[in-house]
């Protein structure tokens, strides 16, 4: 059965990757996974954002990708012992700081693919998602940290499961299985979606056995992280669910929206 967050939404998916940085905001300094980010990429038509959280020193759990500063600022400093304020002033100049609450707030026709990077953010997320869940797509690399942040959304009191997308385990399982003809239907037990890379270094990721033996279960594909149009539209054609892209707009330009197959 199809979980609520896909329902009604176009196809194919496209998933605004961290949201979306045009040129004119790479002028003006606009960061990834900011409110500036996520504003263009609704204003473009995203009907989904890609994004990531880890938790501040303060206990609040904060839309960034990174564990540290370094790559944005040069600052070395893990996120987990900056104080919340501190990195509200460094995203002031750069699209704003959103902590998940904040962007469900702010956002709310906007579907949400959230991305937990760190242990600390299972328990806090809980209370933060249980009413959203037909609205929120949980995920992690790790199948642990993903399966306990929707253990602790339904302790929370949610009356729905988030949906999920699996993480590298079970990909690399739901891989394994599909090239040897043998159904994943244990794997993907209450999986939604599958959200992989094309290829993984030399290893071709996607193959077609891979996309039947998902569609067969009703689990969504997803590659990531497409850029260009003519990649997004060959995807598309074999038949995989949706492109996660740093520029949703030109995805959502290039790819043609209609309601999502029926599959046996």
């Amino acid at each position: 059965m199809t979980h609520p967050y896909f329902e009604k939404a176009r196809y194919p998916r496209v998933l605004a990757h961290r949201g979306l940085v045009t040129a004119a905001g790479e002028d003006s300094g606009v960061w990834e996974n900011s409110a500036a980010a996520f504003a263009a990429a609704h204003a473009a038509g995203a009907d989904f954002i890609e994004t990531d959280c880890q938790v501040s020193a303060d206990g609040d759990v904060v839309l960034f990708h990174d564990a540290t500063l370094e790559r944005l600022t040069g600052d070395t400093r893990a996120i987990r012992e900056i104080r919340t304020r501190e990195l509200q002033k460094l995203f002031a100049d750069h699209g704003g700081l959103l902590t998940v609450a904040e962007a469900l707030q702010l956002f709310p026709e906007v579907r949400f693919n959230i991305d937990v990077k760190t242990e600390e953010a299972v328990a806090p997320l809980g209370p933060i998602l249980a009413d959203q869940a037909h609205r929120v797509l949980v995920t992690s690399f790790s199948d642990m940290r993903r399966t306990a942040t929707i253990a602790s959304v339904l302790r929370a009191g949610a009356s729905l499961r988030p949906a999920t997308s699996a993480g590298s385990r079970t990909i690399a399982t739901v891989r394994g299985m599909s090239a040897a003809r043998v159904s994943p239907a244990r794997a993907l037990r209450d999986v939604d979606a599958l959200q992989i890379p094309e290829k993984q270094g030399v290893l071709r990721v996607l193959t077609p056995a891979f996309l039947r033996a998902a569609h067969r279960l009703d689990v969504e594909v997803h590659i990531w992280t497409v850029n260009d149009p003519a990649t997004m539209q060959r995807l598309i054609a074999a038949g995989v669910d949706g492109i996660v892209s740093d520029r949703a707009d030109v995805a959502i330009s290039t790819l043609p929206r209609h309601d999502p197959p029926r599959r046996s």
